[in-house]
């Protein structure tokens, strides 16, 4: 059986996404259009990027463990993590992850549905929860976090 989630909780989500633009009506206007809307990064959160197996298989490590917001690209096999803005070289030595700079932009589409291939594998919790560095870098480090394991 599928599992939905509650309409609110897509609408929490997407209003806390557009809280993260400058300018939310040019993104509304781009995701009614079916088009991504650019989302830099920086003022409220960066971006780590790495393969989308290599997401999935971190996403099963951490289990039913509380993270933030991961964005996905089925055409590129790729996927964004996003992380605390001020993140510093926590990940810098995590194989398989890049973390893109300051001023990077996103190219997001709405929570609701997916554009171009990228959707929301998953959306952000309790306004706005974004990946804590450390449990990410040990989910794609060796061995790898596992959720029945404890916490780190």
């Amino acid at each position: 059986m599928a599992t939905h989630l509650p309409l609110a909780s897509v609408a929490a989500a997407q209003d806390w996404l557009l809280s993260c633009i400058p300018d939310p009506t040019a993104a509304q206007h781009a995701w009614d259009a079916q088009q991504l809307a650019a989302i830099s990064t920086g003022t409220h959160w960066r971006v780590a990027e790495a393969s989308l197996a290599l997401s999935l298989a971190a996403m099963r490590r951490l289990g039913s463990h509380p993270h933030g917001p991961v964005l996905a690209d089925v055409h590129r096999s790729l996927s964004w993590w996003l992380l605390p803005p001020g993140l510093c070289d926590e990940l810098d030595d995590v194989a398989g992850l890049t973390v893109h700079p300051v001023g990077w932009e996103l190219m997001c589409p709405p929570f609701v549905h997916s554009t171009s291939g990228r959707w929301w594998l998953a959306l952000p919790a309790d306004g706005g929860r974004l990946t804590d560095p450390m449990l990410l870098g040990a989910a794609f480090g060796p061995g790898g976090y596992h959720s029945e394991a404890g916490d780190l």
